[in-house]
């Protein structure tokens, strides 16, 4: 413990915060889904998987790191709207299982899918050229990419916030989370909405995917990890709930970068141990409220 000076758990409270990032940006989409159309998708992981193998895969096509963060989103999300469409809109009204089994199967079939693709080594990935290296943030130096990774979820998060909160489709998706026969009452196609939701959802995952492929490796089994950390944060923030998402991202993030510089074998473990404490104190998460999506 002497060897811990300020400088270095300073460093790894960044690291915490950027892990943090990654985290919320896949909660978010798992509780955008979740709290509009009250599916738990269990496929989410695996479209954060594909996300990384498409960036991946991009990257080695175009030779652009950005264009690849352009294509994957939109890739995902058009494969999640084909998923809606065709596979989860008729299970609608039948209850939380048929969706749960349904995408949980998908999963599967999209790991498989991706092995007979790609093989089942994965992808050799690195990080892009333009965001290698160290800079000094004034406590230390501290990698580039890990600070975009930072900044690129927060501008995810910021212009979600918009859409939902400022746009008069966001409008509709906030009041359609809450009283859905009202706003079909007033002429509203729900069916496109919830088409549009799932697959913004699904673009969140691959984005995120794409952007935590150069610091978690590529390969078809590694969604199945993220899938559980990812429903972590969304128990720990609320299910249905945006803000919370955001906040328990960062919080699970920093619990498990700090857990790992003092204990690393229990890293794992400690986020489940923060999930039940929580639950323990509010057990409907910090921020979660019944039936809205906030």
């Amino acid at each position: 413990m002497a060897d811990l000076s300020p400088q270095l758990l300073a460093l790894q409270l960044v690291t915490g915060l950027s892990l943090g990032a990654v985290y919320g940006l896949l909660a978010i989409g798992l509780s955008l889904i979740f709290g509009m159309m009250g599916v738990v998708n269990f496929a989410h992981g695996a479209f954060f998987m594909v996300g990384a193998f498409l960036g991946v895969y991009f990257l080695g096509m175009t030779g652009s790191f950005w264009l690849g963060l352009v294509i994957v989103p939109l890739v995902t999300g058009l494969l999640g709207m084909v998923t809606e469409r065709l596979f989860v809109r008729p299970l609608y009204g039948r209850g939380v299982d048929y969706p749960l089994l349904l995408t949980f199967g998908l999963s599967y079939v999209l790991i498989e899918a991706i092995r007979i693709l790609f093989g089942i080594e994965g992808l050799p990935t690195a990080t892009p050229v333009q965001l290698r290296g160290a800079v000094n943030i004034g406590i230390g130096l501290f990698p580039l990419y890990r600070l975009f990774l930072i900044g690129a979820a927060a501008t995810v998060i910021f212009g979600l916030w918009l859409f939902v909160e400022k746009t008069r489709y966001g409008l509709i998706i906030r009041a359609g989370s809450r009283t859905p026969d009202m706003v079909r009452v007033l002429g509203v196609n729900m069916s496109r909405i919830w088409l549009v939701v799932f697959g913004l959802g699904t673009a969140i995952a691959g984005l995120s995917g794409a952007l935590a492929a150069p610091i978690r490796g590529v390969n078809p089994e590694m969604g199945i990890p993220v899938l559980a950390e990812s429903f972590v944060v969304t128990v720990v923030g609320g299910l249905g709930s945006l803000l919370g998402a955001v906040t328990a991202g960062l919080l699970v993030g920093v619990v498990y970068s700090m857990t790992s510089l003092f204990a690393p074998d229990f890293a794992d473990l400690s986020i489940f141990v923060l999930m039940a404490v929580v639950l323990l104190i509010k057990p409907q998460g910090l921020f979660g409220k019944s039936g809205y999506m906030g």
